[in-house]
């Protein structure tokens, strides 16, 4: 392997099948030789030479060390050097030794000294990429970290971003005043001055607006479906009709435009029942009607009151499922179907799941409610058969799609779709992601999923609280200061993604949204991630601020059966 500086053992043919890594003591110190998780047949990542000094008992293994035998990476070797950054997280997370919060810096470390191995593998990425993120909350603050540790990230825009994104190492934001998202030309106009090759599209306006189509006619690879395609969320109509056609198991519907027929069919149905605005609003647009009246008022302010605008000019109305709600994601280029992993939010404001929804209070990947059993009925009879259905109604889809489940005696049924990554479910996931984003999304973009392996993901859980603002989701105050934001984020195993923040003319962190922050963190079991997450957001001084203390309940709540 000829590290520099010393005289090695020779190895032929070497190549690991079952270890994570092989380790040969040495004169000069212990040999490690780090398997790849991404190549096939466990061809060697990665070779280094850790110092003896740094072989002594889990405790006593620091960053120092760790960054160390990472710089004696064999840069002569013939290797990927994405897949070095993919090795370097695994062994990262694998290292019980090592404190969540040193594993999260080794991380860009190790990614860090990965961009200096030159790659001569016949993948595909080949040459670092500028990358536009569009979107500026939680999610693409999740989405442009994770992609700015890649060694194949050159340069990281992201459009309008935050106050958080913006700390983030090589990741430029851009306000409005510098570019409007909503201006498709302007965004097209941006992409091709600056070189950008990828453009990952976050949030579901955008999509609905048809903002991908502009930019795949200017010749951009665009992560995100087309306006054809993201009207399985921008209509909940349009998703239950895809549904019905290509048998996918959902709730039994109707849809209406008129008030007195829509009531007339809740009469007939009876309550439990569901009433959902067609269009986009917010994740705020479903009422679960216990009763008959809650039902009666919903139709009354979604079709007369006009209260999510033209968004509730249609409702649907649908069978009441009952069950548990979990999320899974998947990544197609509108036929492969690459599975991600599940999720769990907590859509009520209050604690023990009561009070009205809300965009998300809370969440934690996995979710144990979705079993191996269950995760291969929702690819095969829930996500699969719909992307097969769209590339058959010739509107294919490509981007992420979020399923909404209700699982009940172990059975899987849609609730809904969205078409973009969930947030704050994203950020879950970003936590346990330990293959190359970057990488994923664009193969994704080039309609060439079957060439990736399959990803690899931490089995710790990765846990999200959100700090809102008071008054949320009903009328809040904006502009309160934020304080001691870097003694969270410093807490072991934590990370702060910024979500409805800006900063003053002074440069102080402000509140500018009802979901503002989301404090995360990653540890051995749900129990420990719900504490460290906590012990973060209350290092946090934020008066004005409040949050559900029971996140990750169902899951903590197996732990002890």
């Amino acid at each position: 392997l000829g590290v520099k500086g010393g005289a090695l053992p020779t190895f032929a043919n070497c190549r690991l099948k079952h270890e994570t890594a092989l380790k040969f003591q040495t004169s000069r110190g212990l040999l490690i030789i780090m398997k790849s998780i991404a190549a096939p047949c466990g061809h060697l990542a990665y070779a280094s030479l850790a110092p003896r000094r740094a072989v002594r008992s889990n405790k006593q293994h620091s960053q120092t060390s760790y960054q160390a035998h990472v710089s004696k990476l064999n840069t002569s070797a013939k290797l990927s050097h994405a897949r070095q950054a993919a090795a370097s997280s695994k062994f990262l997370s694998q290292s019980c030794f090592l404190s969540g919060e040193s594993r999260i810096h080794m991380h860009r470390a190790a990614a860090r000294s990965a961009r200096r191995v030159l790659s001569v593998h016949a993948g595909l990425l080949k040459e670092k990429l500028k990358v536009l993120v569009v979107g500026g909350g939680g999610r693409e603050h999740a989405l442009a970290w994770k992609m700015s540790l890649s060694p194949f990230c050159e340069q990281l825009f992201c459009a309008p971003g935050n106050p958080g994104i913006a700390e983030e190492e090589n990741i430029t934001c851009l306000k409005g005043d510098k570019l409007n998202i909503d201006d498709h030309a302007a965004v097209v106009s941006f992409c091709k001055e600056n070189n950008v090759e990828l453009i990952v599209v976050g949030p579901e306006a955008p999509l609905v607006a048809g903002l991908s189509d502009s930019l795949r006619e200017a010749g951009f690879k665009v992560f995100g479906p087309s306006k054809a395609a993201a009207e399985l969320e921008g209509s909940k109509a349009f998703m239950k009709d895809i549904c019905a056609k290509y048998n996918v198991d959902t709730a039994a519907y109707a849809v209406f435009d008129d008030a007195e027929k829509a009531k007339a069919y809740v009469k007939e149905q009876g309550a439990p029942i569901v009433v959902k605005a067609d269009g986009l609003a917010a994740g705020k647009g479903v009422i679960v009607a216990m009763d008959e009246k809650m039902a009666l008022d919903a139709i009354d302010d979604m079709l007369v009151g006009n209260v999510f605008g033209s968004a509730g000019s249609r409702v649907v109305i649908e069978e009441y499922m009952a069950g548990e709600e979990a999320s899974f994601f998947a990544i197609t280029d509108g036929k492969n179907v690459f599975p991600l992993v599940s999720a769990q939010d907590h859509k009520p404001v209050g604690e023990g799941d009561t009070g009205p929804n809300t965009g998300g209070m809370g969440a934690y990947s996995p979710a144990p409610v979705v079993t191996p059993e269950i995760e291969r009925m929702v690819v095969e009879d829930i996500v699969q058969p719909t992307v097969d259905g769209m590339a058959k109604e010739g509107v294919p889809f490509q981007g992420v799609l979020f399923a909404g489940l209700m699982i009940q005696n172990g059975h899987p049924r849609l609730l809904e779709y969205n078409v973009r990554f969930g947030d704050p479910e994203c950020q879950t996931l970003m936590m346990r992601l330990q293959s190359d984003l970057l990488e994923l999304l664009y193969a994704a973009s080039s309609n060439n999923l079957d060439a990736l392996e399959p990803l690899t993901w931490s089995e710790e859980v990765a846990l999200l609280v959100v700090h809102a603002t008071k008054g949320y989701p009903g009328s809040y105050e904006k502009g309160s200061r934020i304080r001691n934001l870097a003694a969270a984020n410093a807490a072991a195993g934590t990370k702060v993604f910024h979500a409805g923040t800006d900063t003053d003319a002074e440069g102080n962190v402000v509140a500018t949204g009802g979901r503002v922050l989301g404090v995360t963190a990653i540890a051995a079991d749900v129990r420990a991630a719900q504490a460290a997450a906590y012990e973060g957001l209350d290092k946090i001084d934020w008066p004005e601020g409040f949050c559900r203390r029971d996140i990750g309940w169902r899951a903590v709540a197996r732990l002890d059966e």
